[in-house]
């Protein structure tokens, strides 16, 4: 059985007086014990917003959530905020996008850190500063004991993503959300918080969403892939085979826009055209279509079903035929 099952997800935002938008717009999928499953789109497409509705940790008011999203086989959306709160933190990891904004800067690091373990794991404060330091020692922050007492200001972005990786660590969750984890760090930075991704999921079987609109990411963690458009699952694959043939015209071009170390000099890139605000809605056509290169007549006015189709699951009425120029080499 899966670890965590993704039915019919939909989160719809309203304000008075204003149209009802659906930021995500029946997602499924799952999730496997120490399996590594991304979620990949532009900005907009739905990714943090899913993320923050399996964690429930979407504002009270001005939005509704429907479907199911079972953990165990406990749907974690019937749960109350206090069964979700022992929830968070014991079963659910999140390490989220911009680590000073989600720490608090006026409470030092350790007590963060130890704040978990006592909360969770019923520590006393004396031991959990000693785990605390483990912690932050196992995920590479260097002299972790002084930094125990330090405040988020006083660490590098890299430090303060890692003491957020740390947090979320401390109870041994059994899945990890990383919503965007390399954002706005260094190339180099990016390599090791990945590395040490990888090395945690491996090591203690921990099952991982990576949240990421970075297909490098992809190529070096995930074991399966779900592009999303407009709120939507448009391609779902294993991503060796999702780098070597992808189908729908919108993963395609996520490639095809990727600089190429092999490329000719002098060579273009090939953006998508357009923005993910030129779009129309699902229930009518195909979102992807005002931007698509393959769009049809009928793309504009029958909404494509997600259908499986070898090993893979596609949304699209003219998908990329296999071998069309675009695909990555993906590492093994």
């Amino acid at each position: 059985m899966a670890l965590l099952e993704v039915r019919d997800l939909r989160v719809v935002f309203q304000r008075r007086g204003t149209e009802p938008f659906s930021a995500v717009d029946g997602v499924s999928f799952d999730v496997n014990p120490g399996q590594t499953v991304g979620l990949v789109g532009e900005s907009g497409c739905g990714k943090s917003v899913t993320s923050l509705a399996i964690m429930g940790l979407l504002p009270a008011r001005g939005n509704k959530v429907t479907g199911s999203v079972k953990f165990e086989g406990t749907d974690l959306l019937t749960l109350s905020n206090r069964e979700m709160r022992d929830r968070r933190g014991r079963d659910l990891g999140m390490v989220f996008q911009d680590p000073l904004s989600s720490l608090n800067p006026v409470i030092p690091i350790g007590l963060q850190v130890t704040e978990v373990l006592e909360r969770h794991r019923d520590m006393p404060r004396k031991k959990a500063m000693v785990e605390a330091a483990e912690l932050l020692d196992k995920v590479g922050i260097p002299d972790p004991t002084r930094r125990l007492s330090e405040y988020p200001h006083q660490l590098s972005g890299g430090m303060r993503q890692r003491a957020l990786i740390a947090i979320a660590l401390a109870c041994r969750p059994r899945l990890l959300i990383a919503d965007e984890p390399t954002t706005a760090l260094d190339v180099t930075i990016q390599a090791q918080i990945l590395a040490l991704l990888k090395e945690l999921v491996q090591d203690t079987g921990t099952a991982l969403i990576m949240i990421t609109h970075d297909l490098g990411v992809v190529a070096g963690l995930c074991d399966e892939v779900n592009v999303l458009y407009g709120g939507r699952v448009v391609e779902r694959a294993e991503r060796h085979q999702l780098f070597a043939e992808p189908r729908h015209p919108y993963t395609h071009g996520l490639l095809a826009s990727i600089p190429r170390l092999d490329a000719a000099r002098g060579e273009k890139l090939v953006p998508i055209k357009g923005s993910v605000a030129d779009n129309i809605p699902w229930d009518s056509a195909c979102a992807f279509a005002p931007r698509c290169p393959n769009a049809l007549d009928v793309c504009r006015q029958v909404t494509p079903a997600l259908e499986d189709e070898d090993r893979r699951s596609l949304r699209c009425h003219n998908p990329v035929l296999p071998g069309t120029p675009a695909a990555q080499e993906v590492p093994a």
